[in-house]
C-alpha cells in the first residue's frame, strides 16, 4: 500500500467529526462540479440510492444520496460504499490509475450493491475530468491540478 497523504494524528481527529458537515459540503461541491456533467448521461439509476465515500487515511466519511435535483447529504445506511486513500482517489480523478487496477490490488474497496457500483464507475469514466475542473474557481482548480500532478 502507498504511504498515506495525511498524518495518522489528523485522521484520528477527522474520524471523530460528525458526518453531516463534511457530507453537506461534499454535496454542495458535487452539485457544482459533477451534477452539470451528469446531465448529459442517463443518471436516473442513481436517484434515491445512498452512497458513502470513505477516505481511509484521513478518517473521512462522506454520506449522500442522489435526488432528481442533485446530491444531498444523507445519514442512512449506504447502498454503495467506496473506500480508498486520498492519494488513490486523486489518482482516479487524474485518470492516472484505473479503478479496476486499484480494486484488484485491494487499494479501492467497494461494498454493497455491485451493479450500482458498475453504473457509478461507468458514469464517472464518461465524465471528462477537465470539464469538471473548469467549473472550479481558479485558485481551487490550480490546487487540484497540483495535487493530481504530484
Amino acid at each position: 500500500m502507498l504511504n498515506p497523504v495525511f498524518p495518522p494524528q489528523l485522521a484520528r481527529v477527522v474520524a471523530r467529526l460528525p458526518l453531516a458537515p463534511p457530507s453537506t459540503v461534499f454535496s454542495i461541491v458535487a452539485n457544482r462540479l459533477l451534477w452539470p456533467a451528469l446531465q448529459a448521461f442517463d443518471w436516473q439509476a442513481l436517484v434515491g440510492r445512498r452512497y458513502a465515500i470513505r477516505v481511509k487515511d484521513l478518517g473521512l466519511s462522506l454520506c449522500f444520496t442522489v435526488t432528481p435535483h442533485g446530491f444531498a447529504a444523507d445519514s442512512g445506511a449506504p447502498d454503495l460504499a467506496i473506500s480508498a486513500t486520498a492519494r488513490d482517489f486523486l489518482l482516479l480523478l487524474a485518470r492516472r490509475e484505473d479503478p479496476d487496477t486499484l480494486f484488484f490490488s485491494r487499494r479501492l474497496v467497494s461494498e454493497g450493491d455491485t451493479e450500482l457500483g458498475l453504473i457509478v464507475k461507468n458514469l464517472l469514466d464518461a465524465i471528462d475530468p477537465d470539464t469538471v475542473l473548469r467549473r472550479l474557481p481558479a485558485p481551487l482548480a490550480r490546487a487540484a491540478q497540483r495535487l493530481m500532478a504530484a
